[in-house]
């Protein structure tokens, strides 16, 4: 029993660290595509300001600057949305990987409750061979 259990907390043990690892490549991922998503704004911020600044000599100052904070807000919503997407598919990956993972337990659970259940039977009868024995 009390290998059982021990064999049930390295599951959980290994489950959770499991987890951690999966989070933690999840972090470093969205992370990488977070910083790809800004270099690709932030260049595409530079052509689109670079294109206002020779536009900027013939158009008037107050349109330049609605420009400007239109540009703005759009690349915010942009970016909102992206990471909005990413936090989806960031939290249907990490849904997807907790089931993967229960279902895996709930396996390895069963398989050891059904070799503890041998083994209960195997000393059962050994026990009964014993008496009978004596």
């Amino acid at each position: 029993e009390r290998e059982h259990e021990r064999e049930i907390s390295e599951l959980i043990a290994e489950h959770e660290e499991e987890m951690e690892k999966l989070r933690a490549e999840l972090n470093k991922e969205q992370q990488h595509l977070l910083d790809e998503l800004r270099q690709q704004m932030a260049a595409a911020h530079k052509a689109e300001i670079e294109q206002a600044q020779l536009q900027s000599q013939t158009l008037h100052s107050l349109e330049l600057e609605a420009l400007r904070l239109s540009l703005n807000n759009m690349h915010t919503s942009q970016l909102e949305l992206t990471q909005s997407n990413l936090r989806k598919e960031k939290e249907t990956a990490l849904m997807e990987l907790r089931e993967m993972l229960n279902d895996k337990r709930a396996q390895e659970v069963a398989i050891l409750q059904s070799r503890y259940q041998l083994e209960w039977e195997k000393i059962k009868e050994q026990s009964l061979k014993e008496k009978e024995d004596l």
